[in-house]
Parts: structure tokens; sequence; C-alpha cells
């Protein structure tokens, strides 16, 4: 019985973890590696066991860096059940068929380039129709249900306050007399976001498979965020536009809500406000459709309010809907995808935009090393687009209060609920931030730390 970490070992995006009981293999997470191009051309590489032998993918949510190398795990032969929450599945099928449609597009754009140099042509990492394929092995949970998955194998999700759907995963494994309890974290969410429940305490396991994606620092307070946000679109208001790259799936849906929240006293009615983003408008109709997942408070709002908190707001599906919105000059706040800023709507919005100086840019989620994101956050003044270099003098604004994953104390918060201090591996982070969080656990928590290799594997045992 063990776990070979294959993804999102000593780094951040491509989860997954290979696990192995008594001849049966189950698959926690199989996300798409992001970042540098070098990085991303790790996808194309042959999986590290067979796609075919596997039993079943147990996947924790539906962001990309999870979940999004499941279509190539089906097109290279696996054929078992994908297990996740319902929430995180109704996602997952935007989130897929987009990245489907977007490897479509990049292998389109380099056969162009490849067929003037006289050479061979290249196929997409995989197709839309490969994403249709995939979906459809997709098992739907609850949170709270024990589904026995396998002989020996069994699962329950938990609430990871993450996005809508995110889960806590329990493993129940059984091998001969042995019997394990592992627990892996998937993304764990701030105490306190808006909409979602805070990621559920839990209080027994063997062993720990944890994030570290924030594991050396400490967020803002949340008051802080907020008035500093409120700050930002007082000073901007009548002065410029207001950029907001933000994750589609998430993020977005976090935006809409503060703004109809704060509607008066931020004086979000001087804009004009518009999610540019197809599929952050497609998941908000899933947000839609999963109150039961809000917290306390949302609950409240949305039997007040419904959908109608944010009266101008302007859902652009349309590219024309959105080449309109370069023709104004101020006044206008955009939310748009994607959040790093490697491809997506906010790259135009950023060539029209960022070389003024009356432009704001604010920046509310993890930016990786090597993406035009994390390139502004560290004061690039300069910006290549489409082979263009476009000078940045907009004033760039990093909120970081407002990140959907659990901080340092958070992660440490979130494991000191276990009895026992069971032994935990870290995941899911820059070596940097993780050796800064094993410190702290093993300090004040006296845990007992590893971080995880790629390529790793782990015994499993009951924990003494």
């Amino acid at each position: 019985m063990h776990i070979e970490f294959l993804g999102a070992a000593a780094e951040v995006t491509g989860s997954c973890h290979l696990l192995s009981v008594d001849g049966r293999r189950v698959l926690l997470d199989c996300g798409l590696i992001q970042g540098r191009a070098r990085d991303e051309a790790r996808n194309r590489d042959a999986f590290p066991f067979d796609p075919a032998g596997l039993d079943a993918v147990v996947l924790s949510h539906a962001h990309i860096d999870h979940s999004g190398r499941l279509p190539l795990l089906v097109k290279r032969g696996f054929r078992g059940p994908v297990y996740t929450h319902a929430a995180s599945r109704d996602l997952a099928r935007i989130m897929l068929r987009d990245a489907g449609y977007l490897q479509e597009r990049e292998a389109e754009w380099q056969n162009r380039k490849r067929e003037r140099k006289g050479l061979p042509a290249v196929e997409p990492l995989y197709t839309v129709a490969d994403a249709e394929a995939c979906l459809g092995q997709f098992v739907a949970l609850g949170y709270g249900e024990t589904r026995d998955l396998l002989p020996g194998v069994s699962a329950r999700l938990l609430d990871a306050g993450h996005i809508l759907g995110s889960s806590i995963v329990e493993m129940f494994l059984r091998e001969g007399a042995r019997e394990v309890k592992l627990v892996f974290s998937g993304d764990l969410g701030q105490a306190g976001a808006p909409i979602l429940r805070d990621p559920t305490a839990v209080r027994e396991a063997d062993v720990v498979i944890l994030e570290s994606t924030y594991g050396d620092r400490l967020h803002r307070a949340r008051d802080e965020t907020l008035a500093e946000l409120a700050e930002i679109l007082r000073a901007a208001a009548g002065r410029g536009n207001v950029l907001i790259p933000a994750f589609a799936v998430g993020r977005s849906q976090e935006l809409l809500y503060l703004l109809g929240s704060h509607f008066e006293d931020w004086n979000v009615g001087a804009w004009q406000v518009f999610l540019d983003s197809p599929m952050a408008i497609e998941a908000t109709e899933v947000y839609a459709r999963h109150p039961e997942l809000y917290d306390r408070e949302a609950t409240a709002r949305w039997r007040a309010h419904g959908e109608r908190s944010l009266p101008n707001l302007r859902l652009t599906a349309t590219p024309e809907e959105s080449m309109a919105i370069n023709r104004i000059a101020s006044g206008a706040l955009i939310i748009a995808a994607s959040g790093m800023c490697t491809g997506g709507r906010i790259r135009h919005h950023l060539k029209h935009n960022v070389w003024r100086r009356d432009c704001h840019l604010i920046i509310v989620g993890f930016q990786a090393r090597g993406t035009p994101g994390r390139a502004l956050v560290d004061g690039a003044r300069h910006l290549r687009l489409w082979g263009e270099t476009v000078r940045v003098q907009a004033r760039v604004h990093t909120i970081g209060g407002l990140s959907a994953h659990a901080d340092q104390a958070g992660l440490c918060g979130w494991y000191a609920g276990f009895e026992g201090r069971p032994p935990v591996v870290l995941v899911h982070g820059e070596p940097d931030k993780q050796a800064a969080l094993a410190q702290r656990l093993a300090q004040d928590h006296r845990a007992p730390v590893r971080i995880a290799q790629r390529g790793e594997r782990l015994e499993l045992a009951p924990a003494e």
C-alpha cells in the first residue's frame, strides 16, 4: 500500500498522486501543468503509469491544474470512473471543454508557423471531443457520503471551501489486516471568504497530504483588503478603466458577490461592470444552480436578491461584445480571464489599457512563476502581446487578501484539528513556501513533515 507523487510535487500545478492498494490503482487528481513553455511541454509526456491499468480517479475540484489532463488520460486508455462532487462535475464540464478548445487553437496557431517553415504539423494535446468523451466517465458524489470505490478502497468528500464543489478527500484503504486513512486536502479555502463555507475540520488520519500554495505568508486581513479595494475604485472613478484578471471559476464569482454586497458604499453604480469571459459567465450560472453550498450570509443574500444585486453588470459572451469594451476610455470595470494573464480576453484589454497612466490593474489571485501576471506583480515595465511590446504605465495593485487559498495560519490551523499529529506530506507549492510551512508545522504543532518530490513513493501504514 503506497502513494506516488507524480505532479504538483515541489511545484504548484499539475496535481497528480497515485494510490496503490492490493493491486488496485486510484489516481487523486490529474491536473494540467501550467507556467513557462518548457513546463507546459511536459503535459505531452507519457504518464508514468499505464492509464488503462487505472481503476478509478478521485478529483478534488474542477480547477484545470487539478483536472486538466483527464481528457488526455481517457484518450490514452483510461476507462474507469472519475468520482467528484456534483458541482465539480458541472464546473469541469465547462472548464475541460474550454481547455480542449484552447488546445485546438494553440495547435492551429503552431501549425501555421510550422507550415511556413516546412515542419510537420503537431496534434493538439486533446480536443473538445476528447473532453466530451472524458465527461461521460464522471460520477457525482455529495459531501459527507462514503462511497465504496473498489474492494478495499472507499472515499468520502468534505467541503474544502476553495471553489464551488471543492473537496477534501478522505480515503479509507484496506490491504490484508492493515487499514489506513489518508486525507488529501485538495486546495483549502480561506475561512470567512464570501459565498462558500469554511473548510471542514477533520479529526482523524494516518497520513495527511496537504497543499502549500501560500505556506510562507499570511494574507492581509479581509476588512483591510476590502477597504483597499474600495479605495482603488473610488480613486479611479471617472479617471480611466479598471482591469481585474480573474480566474473564471471562483474568483470571478467572488468579485461579483463583493461588488453587489458593497454596491452603495463602494459607489459601484458609477461603473460599467463587465464580466468578459464566456467560461466565467457559464460558471456563474453553475454557482446560481447550487445555492445549497453557500454559507449563511450568501444564502440570505440569495434569498433576498437572487441574481439581481448588481444591476449595472453586463455579461459579454460574444467576441463582438468584448471588442466593443475597448472603445471605452473611462468608466469600465472589466473582470476577464485568464487569472494569470496567460491567455483569454484579459490580454486584449491589457493591450488597449495597460499603457495608459489612468488605468488601474488589480491582481487578485496567485501568479505562477513565468506568467505575464507574475511579471506585472514583480514590476515589469514592458509586456509582450502578440509580438508587440507594450509599455506598462498602469498602476498595478496586488490584493492578496482575496486569495481562494488558505494562508500559512489557515493551513496550520486546519492541520491542528487532527488528533495525534499524523505525518503530513506537502504538495502543491513552490519549494521556498513549502520549506517555510514545514518549519512552522514542525515548530508549532510537532508535526512529522516531509516535502513530496516528483516520482517519490511513500509506503502507507497506520499511524503509531
